[in-house]
């Protein structure tokens, strides 16, 4: 692998929304391609890439909980909705050449594998992109804790969270124009200030095998490549 990058294998954590780009639902292909590019660019240069995506962009379970809907019921309607996007983002890898598998915690043959932590290494090392689909395959999970356990299995070098804003800060910056951004901050000071990085459960999960997390701007072209070889971009937590 080329030399100038800081990490070797990265599992990369995308939000369903993120998909989506300003129309807010659905999957934008436009969205879907330029980010497809600028993945190729690191898996060619020999990064190991896994993703983990959302569903937020189709359906939330949370939000479907709120309505009146049983949760686990609402869940799985979630997880449904990872698969499609990852469905998504496989094809968007494939027209730009990078080869890659999806595999789903929920069984469905016909469109992905069944995710098993060896053979997921397999593809990793063979410069596959494995796309990680339908969360932990239970309720009550999210997707970030799906990130943070899927790292753990498959020895990552870091999390990248995929964010719209570049890092973690002290309050909401949207909300608050003087709130201030950390450059590195512990997850432990994460979970005792009740910051929204991720849930307690994935944060808690990074915290205790070690595994750093960069939290970065994902609208801003070319970051993937930079934070990877180290530069400082967004809020390293670890």
């Amino acid at each position: 692998m080329s030399n100038e990058y800081k990490y070797d294998r990265v599992l990369l954590k995308l939000s369903g929304e993120a998909l989506a780009g300003d129309q807010g639902y659905g999957i934008d292909p436009k969205v879907v391609d330029d980010l497809a590019e600028e993945i190729a660019e690191i898996v060619h240069d020999g990064v190991q890439l896994a993703v983990v995506v959302g569903g937020g962009n189709i359906f939330r379970g949370l939000a479907g909980s709120a309505e009146g809907m049983d949760r686990s019921q609402a869940d799985y309607i979630g997880m449904l909705a990872t698969v499609m996007n990852a469905l998504a983002l496989q094809d968007a890898f494939e027209r730009h050449g990078i080869f890659s598998r999806v595999q789903s915690a929920i069984n469905m043959q016909e469109v992905s594998e069944p995710y098993i932590r060896r053979r997921a290494i397999r593809h990793l090392e063979k410069g596959r992109v494995v796309i990680l689909a339908a969360g932990t395959g239970n309720p009550y999970f999210t997707t970030d804790t799906t990130a943070a356990l899927r790292a753990c299995e498959l020895d990552v070098d870091c999390v990248m969270k995929a964010t719209k804003v570049d890092g973690v800060y002290d309050a909401d910056p949207v909300k608050n124009p003087d709130a201030k951004r950390f450059d590195h901050i512990s997850y432990m000071d994460v979970l005792s200030r009740g910051l929204n990085v991720m849930d307690a459960t994935a944060t808690s999960l990074c915290m205790d095998n070690n595994v750093p997390m960069i939290v970065f701007d994902l609208t801003k072209t070319g970051n993937i490549k930079a934070a990877l070889q180290g530069e400082p971009v967004g809020t390293v937590v670890e």
